[in-house]
C-alpha cells in the first residue's frame, strides 16, 4: 500500500510540475494523435487542452516542414531521444512561432515505446536579436572596411603633398581623430533596451562634436542655427571629414586662429535641398584667402567628397570674412526618418 501511495504520490507531482511548466508539454502517440496538453502548450499555441487531445499533432506544422514529422517519428521508434531541434510550428491563429524542440521517446511498462514527449520553447525573441545582431555586425564590418579605404586615401593623398614627416604625421592624426569622433556617434549600445540599435545622428551633433576644441556654442567661438537633419551613419564619415577641412583651414588661417574671431553655421531645409552656410566673422584679412583655400591635399580631399554627397561647394569673400556655402540633395544624406 505505501509504496502504491508513494508511486501515486509521485505521479502527481510529475503531473503537477508539467502542468505548471511555462514551457509547452506535449505527448503523442505512435501515429501522431495529440495525448496530453499541459498549459504552456495552451499559452504557446493558443488551443486549448479540449480542442488539441485528439487531433493529430501536424495541427502545428507547417506545410512546407510536414516532412519532419515522420523523420521524427520513426527516430522515436528506434528509441531514439531528440535534443535541440530548431524549427517553425503553427499557432491556432495561424501565425508561426521559432521553437526549440526536445522529443522523448514514451515506453511501457514493458519498456516497448508507445509515444512520444515533446518540450517546445519558443525562441522567437532569441532569434530575433539574433539576426538583429547578425545585421548590425555585417554593417558594422561595412562601416570599418570603408573607414581603412578612407583612411587609406588620406595616406596617399596627404603623403604627396607633406613636406616633412612631422606635417604628414600631424594632418593624419587630426583627421583620423575627426573620423573617430564622427564614427562613435553612430555607434549602439550594447546593453539595455536600446542593445544594438544604432545611435541617430544629426548634422547639428557632428558639427559640435567637430568644432569642440575650438570653444563651445552659444555666442563663445561658433554658433549653430537653422534646421537640424539627421544623417545617415554612412554619410557621417564623408561630413565629418569635409567639416573637419573647414574647421581646420578656420583654425590656421580664419575666424578662429584669432581671439575675437567668430563662426555663424546656417543650415536651411527648402525643396529637399540642404543648404549650410559657413560663415565666418571678424576673420584676418583677404590677404590670407590663398592660403585658406589649401589648395592640394585638402581640395583634392574637397572634391572626391562633393563627389559623394552629390554636392556643390561654393566660396565668396565679404568684408567680414570667408563665407563657404555647401548645397546637398537632402535624400544624399540618408532617410528622414
Amino acid at each position: 500500500m505505501k509504496a502504491a501511495l508513494a508511486d501515486y504520490d509521485a505521479a502527481a507531482f510529475l503531473a503537477a510540475i508539467i502542468e505548471s511548466s511555462e514551457d509547452a508539454i506535449v505527448s503523442k502517440s505512435l501515429a501522431g494523435i495529440i495525448t496530453t496538453w499541459n498549459k504552456g502548450a495552451v499559452q504557446l499555441f493558443g488551443y486549448t487542452a479540449e480542442e488539441a487531445i485528439g487531433q493529430p499533432i501536424t495541427i502545428l506544422i507547417p506545410e512546407d516542414r510536414l516532412g519532419e514529422e515522420p523523420a521524427i517519428l520513426a527516430r522515436i521508434q528506434a528509441g531514439e531521444r531528440v535534443d535541440h531541434f530548431e524549427t517553425v510550428r503553427r499557432r491556432k491563429d495561424g501565425t508561426l512561432v521559432d521553437i526549440s524542440l526536445a522529443i522523448s521517446p514514451i515506453r511501457d511498462s514493458e519498456g516497448r515505446v508507445i509515444g512520444a514527449s515533446k518540450i517546445a520553447r519558443d525562441i522567437s525573441e532569441r532569434k530575433r536579436a539574433a539576426e538583429h545582431q547578425e545585421l548590425l555586425l555585417r554593417e558594422m564590418h561595412h562601416r570599418v572596411k570603408n573607414l581603412f579605404a578612407i583612411t587609406s586615401s588620406i595616406i596617399t593623398l596627404q603623403a604627396r603633398t607633406a613636406k616633412t614627416v612631422m606635417e604628414l604625421a600631424s594632418c593624419l592624426k587630426d583627421r583620423l581623430l575627426a573620423l573617430s569622433r564622427a564614427h562613435e556617434m553612430t555607434l549602439p549600445t550594447f546593453t539595455g533596451a536600446d542593445a544594438f540599435i544604432e545611435r541617430p545622428a544629426t548634422l547639428f551633433q557632428l558639427l559640435s562634436s567637430i568644432l569642440a576644441p575650438y570653444g563651445g556654442d552659444g555666442g563663445c567661438r561658433w554658433t549653430l542655427n537653422g534646421d537640424d537633419v539627421k544623417v545617415s551613419a554612412e554619410k557621417v564619415t564623408n561630413l565629418a571629414l569635409l567639416f573637419h577641412e573647414f574647421s581646420t583651414n578656420a583654425a590656421k588661417y580664419g575666424c578662429l586662429s584669432i581671439p575675437t574671431g567668430k563662426l555663424v553655421i546656417t543650415v536651411s531645409l527648402q525643396d529637399d535641398l540642404l543648404t549650410v552656410a559657413w560663415a565666418e566673422v571678424d576673420a584676418p584679412q583677404p590677404v590670407q584667402k590663398g592660403a585658406q583655400l589649401q589648395p592640394g591635399f585638402g581640395s583634392k580631399l574637397e572634391q572626391i567628397i562633393a563627389q559623394g554627397l552629390q554636392a556643390t561647394i561654393s566660396r565668396e569673400w565679404q568684408p567680414y570674412g570667408l563665407c563657404i556655402r555647401v548645397t546637398v540633395p537632402r535624400n544624399a544624406l540618408g532617410p528622414a526618418k
